[in-house]
């Protein structure tokens, strides 16, 4: 209060020319507070970590941005090809395992494996999957021990130096139709089958794309000619594509009797190569389940705390009782 008064009015400028000492303290130490506290802003934002901070944050939101819609809603696109060469855009789908917290069907996982086993193996592979893998997902141990045995692996050297062949152990590695991509090429005119292992991560779209690719052949329209060899789906860039239908319904007997249609073939088959290319789904949304709680208890825990230790410093009445002089 008497700060507030001094600083007005002429009593301010003469209390200076008697005597500078005599300015009060509080009103000395709020000027500096305040001088303190603006040159310190005016230096945190003319640094360069505020301006390197600014610029990465940018840059990574721009980046996380472009990485979940593929561009920028206010620039445009420049593009050296036509829009119809990139293919249809596939429809959302309601996956099962969608969800924040929703799981694979282990089920289907199972079958889509079958239809893998019987359909799709025949030109493409799974390098990344191993017959251990399948253990606790789809197959208890002694089915995937079973599967890997009917299989043979080269093997050795032996105790003479020669290679041998062998029964699959549960380690091995699912073995690919062909032995090299030279062979995959020869007996494909010249197309190399993909990997199926990563396929769902490496493909924009992902199991939405994969799932309209196999269920999307139709006949060409008027007007677009497809080249021998060739099937028209307009999912795949350019319409244009050397692997022909491969799904029909019975094409596959369910050992759970399941109705084997195509559009469920296709449902069980990209649910398989979906949890081939991400097997560690489940256990990461189950973790990212328990870290929400144990972080939220924390927080609490932590909020609770910091009332309990700053309320009564906060709330405190600091009184100056000035000593009394007996003389008088």
């Amino acid at each position: 209060m008497l700060a507030r008064q001094l600083s007005k009015g002429p009593a301010l400028s003469a209390l200076r020319r008697k005597n500078p000492l005599s300015i009060p303290r509080a009103f000395a130490v709020r000027n500096a507070s305040t001088a303190s506290s603006s040159s310190a802003f005016e230096s945190f934002l003319n640094s360069r970590l505020t301006l390197a901070s600014v610029s990465l944050f940018t840059a990574g939101s721009v980046a996380w941005y472009t990485h979940l819609y593929g561009s920028l809603p206010f620039l445009g696109q420049v593009h050296a090809s036509h829009a119809s060469e990139e293919g249809l855009h596939p429809p959302d789908y309601p996956w099962p395992h969608a969800g924040l917290i929703d799981t694979f069907d282990h089920a289907s996982i199972r079958r889509g494996y079958q239809v893998y086993r019987e359909v799709c193996a025949a030109c493409h592979s799974l390098d990344r999957i191993a017959w251990r893998n399948f253990v606790g997902v789809s197959h208890t141990v002694d089915e995937a021990r079973a599967m890997a045995e009917e299989v043979e692996y080269q093997d050795g050297p032996d105790d003479q130096g020669e290679m041998f062949m062998r029964p699959g152990k549960i380690a091995d590695y699912l073995p690919g139709p062909y032995p090299n991509e030279e062979a995959a090429r020869a007996g494909n005119a010249g197309a190399l089958p993909p990997d199926l292992s990563l396929i769902v991560k490496a493909r924009h779209g992902g199991a939405n794309y994969v799932y309209a690719l196999i269920t999307g052949y139709v006949d060409p329209p008027a007007g677009v000619e497809v080249r021998e060899g060739m099937n028209y789906n307009p999912f795949f860039p350019g319409g244009a594509i050397g692997m022909a239908r491969v799904l029909f319904d019975g094409l596959v007997e369910y050992e759970d009797g399941t109705p084997a249609t195509t559009s469920q073939m296709a449902k069980d088959v990209v649910t398989f190569l979906h949890w081939a290319a991400e097997p560690e789904h489940d256990d990461r949304k189950k973790n990212g389940i328990k870290a929400v709680i144990l972080f939220s208890t924390l927080t609490l825990l932590s909020l609770y705390v910091k009332r309990f230790k700053w309320t009564p410093i906060k709330n405190r009445k600091i009184l100056y009782d000035p000593p009394v002089d007996k003389k008088h």
